[in-house]
This record gives C-alpha cells, sequence and structure tokens, in this order.
C-alpha cells in the first residue's frame, strides 16, 4: 500500500466512518483498518494524514489516536518473536514523529507524544539513542510551544519510572536521562522562573511559561521517583527555592472563574505538593532541613484555599504532604506544641471532611463517578480520603489527644443533627465520616477494617447512629444517610457480629427500592458483600438457610432495580444477583423461567452497545448459575436453555459483538456438558465453522474456543469426521506454535488423546510427537516443558508406557533417555495443578514398572532418580484448589486494547478438571502397588531402590508400603 493522495484520502475517509454514530458503518469501519493495519506504509499513512494541515483537525486528532494505538499493539514483537512492522516503517516513524510532534496543534502534539512514550519503552535508549539528543537541542530554541512539546514528550517519556521495577536496565536507561537532560532541564527551570519575572503582566505569555513550569515539575517527579539522583541532591537547594518560591506565588492574572477545573497555577501547585511528599517519604534524611519551611507554606496553603472543587486536588496534596511529615518521628515537634493539633483540626481536617454543595451535587446529578470514589477506592484524590489519612498519621504519634479532639468535635455535630434532623443531616454525615477515620487502623478490599482503635467502639457507634438508619421506614428520605449507614456497614463488616451483620440484610434490601441511584447501588454492594463475607478461620458469615426466609423480596427487588432511571446496566445489582443466586441453590429453581426470561432480555439489551464491561461479564455469569444449578436438579432443563439462549447468542456471534464472543463460546461449551444426551444438530451445525482461522485470529477467543471443542470432543467423539480430526490437530500445532497460547494447544490435544478411539489418531501420531521435540528444541519455556510432561503422561495411561517409549525411540534411537535426562527428571516436580499431578504420577509410575528398557535395559542408569522425582512430586503438599464461586473476577485486557476483545474466565462456568484415571483414589498406595508388582515380577529391580535411592526418600517411599498394607 503506496503512500499517495489517493490512498490518504481513502484513509480519511475511513477514519470519519469511524466516528460515525451509525454502529454498522462505524464497526465496517473499524474491521477494514484492522484489516490493513499489518500491511507495509500503514503507519506512513497515518503519519502523511496527521501533516496535511488542509484536513480537517479532527480527522487528524483521529489518525492520531489510530496511530497511538497502533503503535501500542504492535510495537513491541509478540511473544513468538513476530514483527508485525515492518523495519522501513519503524525507522521511518522514529526519524519523522518528533518533527511531526514539535509543528503540530496542541491536541496532535498529546497523542504524538504518548505515541513516542510507547515506541521509547520497547527502543529507547538502545534503539533509539538520538531521541534524547534531538529532545535537549529544542530547549536552545527559545520557541516555548516548541519546548513545551519537548518537555510533554520528556513528561510522556519518563513517567514509566513511577511505576517500574528495579532492575539494571531501568538503573542505566535513568542514567543516561538523567547525563543527558537534568542539567537542561535545570537550566530551563532556572530560566523559565526569571521570566515570569519579565513577564508578569503579560498573561498569554504566563500561560505559556506557567505550562513550562509544570511539565518541569512533572518531570522532576518522575526522574526523582525511583531514587534520590546525586545532579537533584547537589542541586536541591536551586529547585526547593523555586519550589517555595512557586508554592507561595499569588498570580492574580491566571486566576480562573471556573469553578469546577482547576487552573494553570492551582495544577502547579498540586504536583509541588506532590514532589515535596516524594522527597518528605523517600528523602527524609536529605529533606530535613526544607521540611518546616514547607509544612508552614502549605498550612498557609490550606487555610487560604476556598471549597470550590478546582481546589480538591491541590488541598489533597497538600493535606498528603502534611501526612507524610505529621507520621514520621523526627517531625513530632512541628506538631505537638500546645494549640497545634487542635488547629489542624479545626481549620484543615473538618472543614474537609465536611459535605459541600458540590458533593450533594455529585451525589444528585453524577452518582456513578460519586460511587467510584467513594466505595471503591478511587477517592485517593478527595479532600476527605486525604483528610481521612491525615487523622490516622496524626493517630500514629498522638492517638489519645487526637481522639479526644476529635470527640468532642463529633459529639457536637451528633447533637446539632439531633436538634433539626431535615436541615442538620450533613454535621451528621460529617460524623460518622470522622468515626471511620478515628477507628479504622487497618483495611483490606476483601474484609473491611481489620484492626480499629481501642479507643472507639464501632459497635456502640452502630447501634447508637447507625441503626436508626437503616431502620427507617421510608426509603427515599436522607439518602446521603443511608448511602452513609450501608458505607459503614461495609466498612466494619469484620468488626460487627454475626447477629448484627445479619439484621442489616433486610434493610438494605429494601433499599433496593429507593429513588436514588446511590443509595440502591449501595443496598446491592452491601448485600453483596455480606453475602461473601468469610470470617477467617470460621467459613461464611451468611448461609443458605438465613436468606431463604426473604430470598423470593430479594430476587424481586435486584430486578426490579434495574428498572430505576439510571441503573439499567448497575453492575453492583447484577453483582449482587449473581451471588443471591449462587447462594439461593436449588430454591431458584422453581423460578428459572422469569429469571432466564430476565436475563436474556438484559443480554439482548446490551448487546446492542456494550459499554459496562463488570455488567456484562456478571450477566454472564448470572446465566451460567442458572444453567448449573437447574441442570444439577433436572438435566432434561437443557434444552429450554438452549431453546432460550441460542436464538440471542446466535445474534450476537452473526452481528460479530466481539466483547460478548468469548462469553458465548463458555456459555455453549457449558451447555454442551451438561446435556444428559449426545450433540443435537444445532451443535454440530456449529462445529465448522469453529475450525475458521479467522476466528482464531483474535486472542480473546483462544481460551474459549479450546474450551468449547474439548466439550465437542468429549461429548460426542464419534461426530467428528476424519477431516475435522485434521482441522483439530492443525489449530493444535497453530497453538503449539504460540509461546503465549501452547497450553491451550495441549489441553485440546490431551482431550483428544483422552476421548477419541485408540486408532483415530494413529496416522497423525508421529508428526504430532516430531512437532513438539521441534518446538522443545526452538523454545524450551518452563510452561511448555510443563505441558509436554502431562501430554507424554496422559499418553501412557491411554496407549502405555511402553507405546510411549517406542514412539519416542522411533523418531531417533534413545531419544527417550534424553527426555528422561533433559525433561522428566528435572521438571516433574514444577507440576503444580492437582490433576495434572494426578495424572504425571500415575503416567510416570507406568514408565517407571511398565518399561522393560528402564527397569532392566538402556535406560536403567535413570530408573532411580526418575523414581525419586515422583516420590518428590507424589509428597509435595496438595495445592489449594480455587473455591468455587467465592473469587473475584479479573477482567483482562487494557482499556486500549483496540479491536481485539479481551478474555474473561467465567468462574461458574469453569470446566470441570477431567480426571483419566479415576481408578486411582490415592497416587502414593498406586506408586506403591505398582511397584510391588514389579518387584514381585522381577526381584532384581529392588537393587535400584537400594543402590540408587537417597535414604529420606526410602523412608517416604516405606511410608507408601505401610499406607498399601504392603509388607516390603
Amino acid at each position: 500500500m503506496e503512500v499517495t493522495e489517493a490512498n490518504l484520502q481513502n484513509l480519511a475517509q475511513y477514519l470519519q466512518h469511524t466516528l460515525s454514530p451509525d454502529i454498522t458503518e462505524r464497526r465496517n469501519a473499524e474491521k477494514f483498518l484492522e484489516t490493513i493495519e499489518h500491511t507495509q506504509n500503514y503507519s506512513l499513512l497515518l503519519l502523511g494524514l496527521l501533516n496535511k494541515e488542509d484536513v480537517p483537525l479532527h480527522l487528524r486528532v483521529s489518525a492520531g489516536i489510530t496511530l497511538k494505538n497502533f503503535v501500542k499493539r504492535n510495537w513491541p514483537l509478540t511473544e513468538d518473536g513476530v514483527d508485525k512492522i515492518h523495519a522501513n516503517d519503524r525507522n521511518i516513524v522514529k526519524e519523522s514523529i518528533i518533527g511531526l510532534m514539535l509543528r503540530s496543534p496542541e491536541q496532535i502534539q498529546k497523542q504524538l507524544s504518548d505515541t513516542i512514550s510507547i515506541i521509547g519503552k520497547e527502543d529507547f535508549p538502545d534503539k533509539w539513542s538520538g531521541l534524547m539528543p534531538e529532545l535537549v537541542s529544542k530547549f536552545t530554541t527559545g520557541d516555548f510551544n516548541i519546548i513545551n512539546g519537548v518537555l510533554r514528550t520528556g513528561h510522556s517519556l519518563f513517567k514509566k519510572y513511577r511505576h517500574e521495577f528495579k532492575s539494571e536496565k531501568l538503573w542505566r536507561e535513568i542514567k543516561f536521562v538523567l547525563d543527558n537532560f537534568a542539567m537542561p532541564l535545570t537550566q530551563l527551570f532556572r530560566a523559565t522562573m526569571e521570566l515570569t519575572v519579565t513577564h508578569a503582566e503579560n498573561v498569554v505569555a504566563l500561560k505559556v511559561i506557567y505550562s513550562s513550569l509544570l511539565l518541569i515539575c512533572k518531570i522532576f517527579y518522575s526522574l526523582n521517583y525511583q531514587d534520590l539522583p546525586e545532579f537533584f541532591e547537589d542541586n536541591m537547594e536551586t529547585w526547593m527555592k523555586h519550589f517555595h518560591t512557586l508554592l507561595t506565588a499569588n498570580v492574580p492574572l491566571l486566576r480562573t472563574e471556573d469553578k469546577e477545573e482547576p487552573g494553570l497555577i492551582e495544577q502547579l501547585k498540586t504536583q509541588i505538593c506532590d514532589n515535596l511528599t516524594l522527597y518528605a517519604q523517600k528523602y527524609d534524611e536529605e529533606f530535613t532541613s526544607s521540611v518546616p519551611i514547607f509544612v508552614n507554606d502549605v498550612w498557609q496553603l490550606l487555610i487560604n484555599t476556598g471549597v470550590e472543587v478546582k481546589y480538591d486536588l491541590l488541598v489533597s496534596n497538600a493535606i498528603k504532604f502534611l501526612a507524610s511529615v505529621a507520621e514520621r518521628t523526627s517531625y513530632k515537634a512541628l506538631f505537638e506544641t500546645e494549640g497545634t493539633l487542635s488547629s489542624l483540626c479545626e481549620r484543615v481536617i473538618i472543614p474537609n471532611m465536611e459535605f459541600r454543595d458540590a458533593d450533594e451535587e455529585a451525589f444528585e446529578d453524577n452518582p456513578e463517578e460519586y460511587i467510584r470514589r467513594d466505595i471503591e477506592g478511587s477517592d485517593v484524590d478527595t479532600r476527605r480520603r486525604a483528610a481521612c489519612d491525615l487523622v490516622r498519621a496524626l493517630s500514629k504519634l498522638f492517638e489519645t489527644t487526637v481522639i479526644q479532639n476529635f470527640s468532642i468535635y463529633v459529639q457536637h455535630m451528633l447533637s446539632e443533627y439531633t436538634k433539626d434532623p431535615s436541615h442538620n443531616w450533613k454535621n451528621k454525615d460529617a460524623a460518622i465520616f470522622l468515626v471511620t477515620s478515628l477507628a479504622a487502623k487497618a483495611q483490606t478490599q476483601k474484609l473491611g477494617v481489620t484492626k480499629t482503635s481501642d479507643l472507639v467502639n464501632v459497635v456502640e457507634f452502630f447501634t447508637n447512629h447507625i441503626v436508626p438508619d437503616l431502620q427507617a421506614p421510608n426509603v427515599d428520605d436522607s439518602p446521603v444517610l443511608k448511602a452513609d449507614a450501608l458505607k459503614y456497614v461495609m466498612v466494619f463488616r469484620s468488626q460487627l457480629p454475626r447477629n448484627l451483620l445479619l439484621g442489616c440484610l433486610p434493610p438494605a434490601v429494601s433499599f433496593l427500592r429507593a429513588k436514588s441511584q446511590v443509595v440502591h447501588s449501595y443496598a446491592a454492594c452491601c448485600i453483596e458483600k455480606i453475602l461473601t463475607h468469610h470470617n477467617p478461620g470460621s467459613g461464611p458469615v451468611v448461609v443458605q438457610a438465613d436468606i431463604v426466609p426473604f430470598g423470593n423480596a430479594l430476587l424481586v427487588n435486584l430486578f426490579d432495580a434495574f428498572t430505576l432511571p439510571g441503573s439499567q446496566e448497575n453492575e453492583y445489582i447484577m453483582k449482587a444477583l449473581m451471588r443471591t443466586l449462587w447462594l439461593l441453590q436449588g430454591e431458584v429453581v422453581c423460578h428459572v423461567g422469569i429469571i432466564i426470561s430476565n436475563l436474556k432480555e438484559k443480554l439482548l439489551a446490551v448487546s446492542k452497545n456494550p459499554s459496562k464491561p463488570n455488567f456484562n461479564h456478571y450477566l454472564f455469569e448470572c446465566i451460567c448459575i442458572m444453567i448449573t444449578i437447574t441442570c444439577k436438579q433436572r438435566p432434561e432443563a437443557v434444552s429450554s436453555f438452549e431453546e432460550v439462549l441460542l436464538p440471542p447468542f446466535q445474534t450476537i456471534l452473526n452481528q460479530d459483538v466481539q466483547e460478548f464472543i468469548p462469553y458465548v463460546f463458555q456459555v455453549l461449551a457449558l451447555l454442551l456438558e451438561v446435556n444428559p444426551g449426545g450433540i443435537s444438530e444445532t451443535y454440530l451445525s456449529l462445529f465448522a465453522p469453529l475450525l475458521q482461522p479467522v476466528l482464531w485470529e483474535n486472542s480473546g477467543n483462544i481460551p474459549p474456543l479450546v474450551r468449547l471443542l474439548q466439550a465437542y470432543v468429549s461429548k460426542g467423539p464419534a461426530n467428528i469426521p476424519a477431516d475435522r480430526l485434521s482441522g483439530l490437530l492443525g489449530i493444535f500445532q497453530k497453538l503449539l506454535a504460540s509461546k503465549a497460547n501452547d497450553n491451550y494447544g495441549f489441553s485440546l490435544l490431551n482431550t483428544l488423546i483422552i476421548s477419541m478411539p485408540s486408532d483415530a489418531l494413529s496416522d497423525y501420531m508421529n508428526q504430532i510427537f516430531t512437532l513438539i521435540f521441534q518446538r522443545l528444541q526452538s523454545s524450551k519455556t518452563a510452561k511448555c516443558m510443563k505441558c509436554v510432561i502431562v501430554f507424554f503422561s496422559v499418553y501412557a495411561i491411554k496407549y502405555s508406557a511402553l507405546s510411549l517409549v517406542q514412539r519416542i525411540d522411533g523418531l531417533q534411537n534413545k531419544m527417550f533417555g534424553m527426555v528422561l535426562e533433559k525433561l522428566l527428571i528435572p521438571e516433574l516436580d514444577k507440576i503444580s495443578d492437582p490433576v495434572e499431578r494426578k495424572i504425571c504420577s500415575v503416567g510416570i509410575t507406568k514408565i517407571l514398572t511398565e518399561v522393560p528398557a528402564l527397569s532392566q535395559g538402556d535406560y536403567t542408569q535413570f530408573w532411580p532418580t526418575l523414581l525419586h522425582s515422583l516420590i518428590h512430586l507424589t509428597a509435595l503438599p496438595p495445592t489449594k484448589d480455587k473455591g468455587e464461586g467465592t473469587g473475584e473476577f479479573l477482567l483482562q485486557g487494557s482499556e486500549d486494547s483496540g479491536f481485539k476483545a479481551a478474555y474473561s474466565q467465567l468462574l461458574f462456568a469453569e470446566k470441570k478438571a477431567f480426571d483419566p484415571c479415576p481408578d486411582v483414589a490415592d497416587v502414593k498406595v498406586y506408586v506403591a502397588k505398582s511397584l510391588n508388582a514389579l518387584f514381585c515380577s522381577n526381584p532384581n529391580t529392588r537393587n535400584l531402590i537400594k543402590n540408587g535411592i537417597p535414604e529420606e526418600m526410602l523412608a517416604v517411599l516405606q511410608q507408601y508400603f505401610q499406607l498399601s498394607g504392603i509388607q516390603i
């Protein structure tokens, strides 16, 4: 595809279509771009569009975003070493992107800066050593539009240092950057600070200058994050002096009237507070002399900053700095002078814990954002969270004083609320938040608060002040306090006695009917957390019998809650429904018709435009739960599920709703597996399309597709004709070649070995073994070696161990000896999955006891060491199985996964591990009996044990014989 005017126009047209409100037109355009993105010059065409000033800006921005996502997906080599971008394209992109970025408008600059950062993550500095000198050279231009472009790129490139793990490679890269960038950056910082004075009356110039200062401060944070560089330690006075100047600066010309979005000066001071916190937390010794100055600066900043939303992040970061200082013993003197703590409480903490008008607006008008910040742990940048952290930091050194001071405020606020509850409800809200801050000393996502202050009685506070709000008859009165009460239950669920926790369920069920989206979402979230709560060492708090009395009301209210405004796709409600269905089990089977019908309607609605990944995941989980628990009681009911679900599944597949296709494959596999009969014509008609290569190009499809094919093979091996069998083996070959997916290839192969008639694969077996050894020779990863050991064991169980050895030696004389030495003996104890360990234990035992060449032939020298490895494997403690229905869900894939659908395993559709040797109840007994049979048939083999097994292993083996009742 050449870079021509016609191709540029054609590409621009398809980019325009990707912005279309028509979903069909948009998806067709996206699919076209997906089909051409791996052709040579594709990235150069995008650069060409970005460089054409006559192209509308929105299309150039779209081209920038497309280029960024293309680079993100394809610039790194795949795990299998495949390069999806032509080498010439890579070179031209790197040669031209800096210049293009610097001369582009700001909207495009941002996209190209991110693209440079993504390329830099892979190529810088080893494959792009010229990047840093090219960027630094632009500092001397004096053109701040260009300088800001360089700084923006530097920030995008260096911010990864905030998150990466320490490594020698990372140190080398940071040193390279510091050697080339630190001095020019500091010089630019000094010069730019001088310009703030020179242009103090020029608002246009000040905006550009302060934009530069903001980026410089962000880069400072990134370059100092991993460790304190010697250069910045030597120049600390320069940086800290200017930080002090900027933190205390008053720049009237940069004030904005916007009450929501922070202006440049607010953003800059916010970043400086971040920088100071970094130094206070990590470089305490070097920073000590500057701390008193900055504590005073930040204190004054907090006292003089308003309550508007635009100051929220600034206030949050400023309080974080105080908290990071307050928790250190070396600065204790700064806070223990008379009146300091009470002043902090009165002038900093309490004002920032109050429920503002802006919070009330968010509660009513932007409930999803309010919920995200309040209960999802995304409140790290809020005033309330920062004030809470400061309370906890002060409590480390001054717990008694802090709690005494704040108790007075709590009592006062509750007293004010009691005087006029309808008007003074904000006082109680602040009191609840303050008590939570004071009481919680340790907290986890799974259990809530796990440790509380001895000075705060959370149960008494719950009884006196939370229960009245939970028991209020009108579910729509005082919605904020109801949300506070539900949140209190969630936070302190590990501290509340079981009877109190169970008593919270009926009110939460009634609150599902509340009109407020926050209240009914919190109610659903509270129910879900209570239903899944486990007290350490004592199992679940809630059992089925506890919720059966109000189970119907719970189900009705959950489904009705989906009809409330804003909650048609409410993930908290769907998750609570999922937990409820699983806990009720057989109690819901009588309602299966209406439940599955409601779920189907939801599925049809969301499949038109999937936008809530968590909601969609829990929806499919609910469908799987209903299939599992119903068909467990009534196997024949599977036909009813197929009748309801197959039409919408067919629609999803026909319309290529990529987000849902991996889920559909998993549910189809589950339906096949629970079906008591054979494979129906409907499923048989779907089989051939599943082998089409296009489906396997999407990595998110591979695990569920393999699972579905395994279900076909296990359920109806007679329905797999010879031509389809070769197609299945072709898929195995494709997956085997991939480091990322080879385990799925082996899963499919093992199912074929176990399920197909013994002679069905005979014509292919030599080729299968050859492919496996070629893969081991080219790329012997730990994962692949474990898969091969399991496969060899499965083969030995199905066809005999002797057949396995003959098959391998048939490829090359004495090759099995190399397999023993290089693979089986050293790698056997790496097998960790319980079922796979059993398979390997049985398979290796067969090799030891059924292959004459091992016990008395060419491979005798390996017999003791192989037995040693087997004993070690069987003596390992059992691996804990994943508890069904209790885990959380990890939605894999990034937000920028582009056109590719991510794979998320459905927990309640999880495939039951197949055991090919169910007659072996205890592998230790099996090992002992098999060895005894060998010793009886060939007494000389006893000498192999005596001469080659360590004493400690002999003792373990003796235990196996005793367990089996065998005298040896």
